[in-house]
């Protein structure tokens, strides 16, 4: 009876019946994640770049997403597709997506189409224009101080940054908490690391200080009470922008100490320059969704299958294509999805305009 219905399931979606089971058992797995499966390493190459150009329209409301009320579409490579205008409600954007997603396979411009729904995941992959992380402009003029208000001053742990009298952008406090507090702890950070770090503040706060978010993280950096806690940081400090530097640091290091092994053992053989490129998106990565599961995506297990065949070429692609490429072919194991692809490109576009804003701050 299975086997009838799994046989039915794929030939309403395109694919053949053995491909609605996950490659390396018996366990059936959502249709869109099959494409995911199916796709090549190959497709690793340009990746980054294909989805950033998608995801600085999102960003800046530019190009197609110049109007926020649309969705775009795209590929199993990050390719732009099309665009429509959106309805009136959720079903009939809903319904107008697989309209969508149906016309471009008979176009022959996707290998195949998936139904979405409200719980469901389509193919192609689906975005709207008016769901960023951050509005970057907005946080890149917070964290240069390019308007008088938003530079800052404070003293934490024996630091004094700025003065009443004489306010200094945020970048500038960050980077002197952050470079102090990791030299104390004998910490060595690499420039890639440090253009990432600004990055993600953009990204996890929009560079606010008053920021919480629904899972209870708060502040500029979205630490957790607890983790908080950990840090030693009293509950009124919690949303001292120098204590949660200062945090961040200390989880930067122990997400170093753990993850630096695995890391050259799979991809130590990089140019200097690359590697620390590469490393310094998967730290990021560590910092977002947890070292356990950046281990198992450099380990030896199932997880760690896309990290060895992309190792295996690794000349091919990009740092960032590579950073990409573990994320995108485990997307539907150990809780990664789009929006793990989403925040690694973001991080990326964030650190660019920054490093845009303040050449000296990136060498």
């Amino acid at each position: 009876m299975m086997k009838r219905v799994l046989g039915m399931l794929a030939l309403a979606i395109g694919l053949s019946p053995a491909a609605l089971a996950e490659d390396e058992g018996t366990d059936l797995v959502a249709p869109w994640i099959q494409v995911v499966r199916d796709t090549p390493y190959v497709f690793s190459d340009g990746f980054h770049s294909n989805l950033s150009t998608i995801r600085e329209w999102v960003l800046l409301g530019e190009s197609y997403c110049a109007e926020p009320d649309r969705h775009i579409l795209f590929d199993h490579r990050g390719r732009f597709l099309t665009w429509f205008d959106n309805l009136e409600t959720v079903a009939a954007n809903q319904e107008k997506l697989n309209e969508v997603r149906h016309t471009l396979y008979e176009q022959d411009r996707v290998h195949r189409w998936i139904e979405g729904g409200a719980d469901e995941t389509g193919y192609p992959f689906a975005l709207r224009c008016d769901h960023p992380h951050a509005d970057i402009e907005e946080a890149l003029a917070r964290l240069t101080g390019a308007r008088p208000e938003d530079r800052v001053w404070g003293t934490w742990d024996g630091m004094t940054a700025g003065s009443p009298d004489d306010p200094i952008p945020l970048i500038d406090v960050v980077l002197q908490v952050f470079e102090e507090k990791a030299q104390r702890q004998g910490y060595e950070v690499s420039n890639a690391v440090k253009r990432a770090f600004l990055g993600q503040i953009m990204i996890e706060s929009g560079a606010r200080k008053r920021s919480f978010s629904a899972a209870n993280a708060v502040g500029m950096l979205q630490l957790r009470p607890e983790v908080l806690a950990d840090c030693e940081i009293a509950e009124e400090f919690h949303l001292h922008r120098m204590a949660q530097v200062d945090c961040a640091v200390r989880l930067y290091q122990q997400n170093d100490r753990n993850l630096r092994p695995v890391f050259e053992s799979r991809f130590g053989a990089l140019p200097d320059e690359k590697r620390e490129s590469l490393y310094s998106l998967l730290l990021v990565q560590a910092y977002h969704g947890g070292i356990g599961r950046m281990q198992a995506l450099l380990g030896d297990g199932e997880v760690g299958r896309a990290s060895r065949r992309l190792a295996e070429d690794a000349d091919r692609f990009s740092a960032e294509d590579l950073a990409l490429g573990l994320v995108f072919h485990n997307m539907g194991r150990i809780e990664l999805g789009l929006s793990s692809l989403y925040y690694l490109v973001d991080v990326s576009i964030a650190s660019d305009a920054v490093c845009a804003a303040r050449p000296e701050v990136c060498p």
